[in-house]
């Protein structure tokens, strides 16, 4: 028992002999302030995103959207990921402005990476949320992605592939490069003035005072979640379309047909959007429908022995029919095919089948990219979001909360307003977004090797919001002598 006792008490040691051989001891005098403890605190929130994202994880999103207390995980986590965006930010400030970026030209490039993933994180951890904020920005977001040619590695309305993204790839990524970042700041140091006119001294690093801060950061992050949960708004789905505006639907469904739909017309013809729209929403469902309906006549089967002028006579007589409130009718005697053709789809898509005929078409129950591009081209999801409140300067990212401050919205305003700019100029606006986004990351990345550029900060003086009398002791005792 005794040598038990002895060997848990060497590991303790050891640990703490570990977790101390990972302190920066020495630093400026100015680094014990808290805009050089960020670096800790970033830390810290990643391990709070890390801990509630497992628990989120194991129970699923049904519990983290309806559960009590799964809800106010979620809305730790959602703070968290608020806490993480707004002290990144602050970080790379502090570093841009001291100009720190001139001895440490690859802590530079890491954390420019860094804060490039963070963004994708928070974008992907929205899009799995399970409500229809996470269809909206998913939505967004496969724009965003097929404008840029990327759509068929990262597609933000495949819930399965987002979660691998937000839960393994992402975030497996940003702690090695987090790790990385730490490991060489440690080397060198926390950068000391390049500037003769700032007086410093050498002095022992406050842990204590870092652990503060950090146990303050997470109170606060829990006294938000608590005040402020992350909100749950329904989610549209195609069943409560056929149910609450058949019309909508029987319409949308002619528009696949003819091939005049959004999703048929889109610009960017790449997996899994060049596909036959006719096949996917109407030809395969409508298979599925009469295997269960034996004694039911193909109306499709019909439709196709007609000549090609009546073909596009009924067309036409099938879209005036459901735009003028026609009655769903299943008639096997009726002019038009097409009419029961569709109004069976309609029947069919109340009862929940036809979203598993189009699970059994992509081959993948976590897929939802038909499901969403078919909301998308009912225009119903623009009307639930005009009704949400959501306006075109938040269509970038969507507010995460019922009150008038869209959380997440701040840091992409730039990108959002972009959008709008182009929105109506250009009908490859995503495209252009993505480009100009582009060009702005690798301005980040090779900021410091911009000739004239990269001496802004020092020429616009903005060292003095960091290395000041309030961060600097030697700077208060001199301005007092």
């Amino acid at each position: 028992m005794k040598e038990s006792g002895k060997r848990d008490g060497s590991l303790i040691s050891d640990f703490r002999d570990f977790v101390r051989s990972m302190y920066i001891m020495k630093v400026p005098s100015y680094g014990n302030s808290f805009f050089y403890s960020l670096g800790f605190l970033l830390l810290t929130v990643f391990a709070l995103l890390a801990l509630t994202g497992i628990v989120m994880v194991l129970f699923g999103p049904f519990w983290w959207d309806l559960n009590p207390i799964g809800v106010f995980i979620r809305s730790i986590h959602f703070w968290a990921a608020e806490a993480f965006l707004l002290l990144l930010s602050l970080h790379l400030l502090t570093v841009f402005s001291t100009s720190a970026f001139r001895t440490k030209k690859l802590v530079w490039i890491i954390g420019s990476f860094m804060f490039l993933l963070v963004m994708l994180q928070f974008a992907f951890g929205i899009g799995i949320r399970g409500d229809f904020v996470s269809q909206w920005n998913d939505l967004s977001g496969a724009d965003l992605w097929n404008g840029a040619g990327l759509g068929y590695w990262i597609n933000p309305i495949n819930f399965g592939a987002l979660y691998g993204w937000h839960i393994a790839i992402v975030p497996i990524t940003l702690l090695v490069l987090m790790g990385t970042h730490y490991m060489m700041v440690k080397k060198k140091g926390i950068s000391k003035p390049y500037r003769k006119d700032i007086p410093y001294t050498m002095v022992e690093a406050d842990h204590r005072k870092m652990y503060i801060r950090g146990i303050v950061v997470v109170l606060v992050i829990f006294l938000f979640a608590f005040l402020f949960r992350a909100s749950y708004v329904s989610p549209i789905t195609i069943a409560s379309v056929a149910k609450s505006n058949y019309s909508a639907m029987a319409a949308t469904l002619l528009s696949e047909f003819n091939a005049s739909s959004g999703t048929a017309t889109y610009l960017d013809t790449i997996d899994p959007y060049a596909i036959s729209t006719r096949q996917v929403f109407v030809t395969t469902p409508y298979s599925e429908y009469l295997k269960t309906n034996p004694n039911i006549v193909n109306e499709e089967a019909v439709f196709y022995s007609e000549p090609n002028s009546v073909q596009e006579r009924n067309i036409e007589l099938a879209f005036g029919y459901f735009r003028n409130g026609g009655a769903l009718n299943v008639s096997q005697n009726n002019e038009d095919p097409l009419i029961p053709l569709m109004s069976s789809l309609v029947y069919m898509a109340r009862s929940g089948l036809y979203d598993s005929a189009l699970n059994g078409e992509i081959g993948s129950y976590l897929d939802t990219t038909y499901q969403l591009r078919f909301l998308s081209d009912t225009g119903v999801m623009d009307q639930y979001a005009t009704s949400y409140g959501l306006q075109y300067s938040q269509w970038g990212v969507i507010k995460g909360t019922d009150g008038w401050w869209p959380p997440g919205l701040w840091l992409a305003a730039p990108y959002n307003y972009l959008e709008m700019t182009l929105i109506n100029a250009d009908p490859n606006q995503d495209r252009d977004g993505f480009l100009i986004s582009l060009s702005t990351f690798i301005v980040l990345i090779l900021f410091p090797f911009i000739p004239f550029i990269n001496t802004l900060p020092d020429r616009l003086k903005l060292y003095k919001l960091f290395w000041n009398r309030f961060t600097i002791p030697e700077m208060r005792r001199k301005k007092k002598r």
